[in-house]
């Protein structure tokens, strides 16, 4: 973005100020990543007011800065622009700079796999597009507007994940991203507290066809009834589903995990043999709706194939892990009930090594269906398949519990508070012939247990 205050201030409709010839090249909300041009924004709230940083940010290299018009002592030395709530000055801006871009907006949701999707769209689509994508966890309210208003002026393809807790937040995300092609991963347990079902989820998840232009496609997991549902409801839709039911538009099959990534063979609108470098199940299939949007922004099935091969995700998202003699699988980034199955699934399947270990924390905002998932977890663990489980965090109790019908002590370990009884357990029984899976909630944090190891 390259845009003078005056040109900001006409897209807030400001007038009655006059501004020097100051050029913005991005912004920021955050003093500690500011950079050289940024237009800093201000957040006035309970515990911070950002206004005392504004002139923190000028050191730093911002151009210029927004400022609440009920807020004392702006200093007259620095060019501001003068709003009555910065939040919404931030998604205006965003809004207006996204109506002037002509890049393909792609809009990606869904209960997990949003950010695995999102980089292995981004993979396959940059070595023949600049492609920007979504950075981190930047995918809600503030986040999403902030990562439209840093897109260069010459980027091809914009690939959005959008983040929400509760009702109505994808179809604000939607509206202003206005994309041409949507995705919705999957429909699982996040936020069960805050929507009550998966039915909701789900109802959750499809706003984002509201912001869906005319001709625009969406693209989404067609082995999930809630979704075929909402489909069929909504028949002026185009859409492409993907899965592995073999009647959907793109099907994947004889799927095959090495310690170098997943190989896997599709049929219908790509044909043919595929690899990626990335392990799982639920992986391929967030590869499928990479696939389609891929096809249907012009790149044959042989370009589809050679980008995949390049694709690399963002840590913490099923990545092999080496330790000394030991290979980790840290899935540490978060875990809800679905996710955690797939990786369970695969970790009893793969034949990388033969020890198998599982290491896995609480999963969070579950609500009063937290026990009840927790304890259900046991149904996929089986004892003639893995050697020992490490569970964390006062949730994983109900697991424990159950778990210890079919596990002996020695190879069940519970800790509730502490890592060091799970790191004294690997550090002592497991060899070069195991593989540990990591998987648990952001908030638990298991990647400490893998850094740990790794500095013993």
């Amino acid at each position: 973005m390259k845009k003078s205050l005056q040109q900001i201030a006409e897209w807030l409709t400001i007038e009655n100020q006059s501004f020097p010839e100051t050029i913005v090249t991005g912004v920021s909300i955050d003093t500690r990543t500011i950079t050289k041009g940024d237009l800093f924004i201000p957040f006035r709230g309970e515990a911070v007011n950002g206004h005392r940083f504004v002139e923190q940010a000028f050191e730093k290299g911002a151009a210029a800065s927004l400022w609440m018009i009920d807020e004392p002592n702006p200093p007259a030395h620095l060019p501001l622009i003068f709003v009555e709530d910065p939040e919404l000055a931030l998604q205006k801006m965003a809004e207006c700079y996204r109506n002037e871009h002509q890049a393909t907006f792609i809009g990606i949701t869904g209960s997990n796999g949003k950010t695995s999707s999102k980089d292995i769209l981004a993979g396959a689509l940059s070595p023949y597009f600049k492609v920007q994508k979504t950075i981190g966890n930047f995918n809600n309210q503030l986040g999403l507007p902030i990562t439209i208003l840093q897109l260069d002026e010459d980027t091809e393809v914009s690939v959005l994940e959008m983040g929400m807790s509760g009702f109505g937040e994808i179809e604000f995300l939607t509206n202003l991203a206005r994309p041409h092609y949507a995705i919705i991963t999957n429909i699982g347990e996040a936020h069960m507290q805050d929507l009550g079902s998966r039915e909701g989820i789900a109802k959750a998840k499809f706003e984002i066809v509201k912001g869906l232009s005319e001709e625009g496609i969406l693209f989404y997991d067609g082995d999930e009834p809630l979704l075929q549902n909402l489909v069929a409801k909504t028949p002026h839709l185009k859409t492409q589903a993907f899965g592995f039911s073999q009647e959907l538009n793109l099907a994947a099959s004889q799927i095959k995990a090495t310690a170098q990534g997943s190989s896997f063979h599709v049929e219908g609108l790509i044909q043919g043999d595929f690899f990626i470098s990335v392990l799982g199940e639920h992986q391929v299939k967030n590869t499928l709706s990479a696939m389609l949007v891929s096809k249907s922004l012009g790149l044959t099935d042989e370009q589809i194939r050679e980008a995949l091969k390049k694709v690399v995700l963002t840590d913490m998202r099923m990545q092999l892990v080496p330790v000394g003699d030991l290979l980790f699988i840290n899935d540490a980034y978060n875990a809800a009930p679905t996710s955690m199955h797939a990786a369970i699934q695969f970790v009893e399947q793969t034949t990388i090594r033969n020890e198998k270990w599982l290491v896995l924390g609480d999963m969070l905002e579950l609500g009063n269906e937290e026990k009840k998932m927790h304890e259900g977890i046991a149904g996929h663990i089986h004892p003639e398949e893995i050697s020992y489980v490490c569970l964390y965090g006062p949730r994983m109790k109900w697991l424990y519990n159950k778990l210890q019908e079919t596990f002996d002590a020695e190879h069940l370990v519970y800790s509730e508070n502490e890592y060091a009884p799970i790191i004294e357990k690997i550090q002592s029984h497991a060899t070069n012939e195991s593989i540990l899976l990591v998987k648990g909630s952001r908030g638990m944090k298991l990647e400490k247990i893998i850094h740990s190891i790794e500095l013993a």
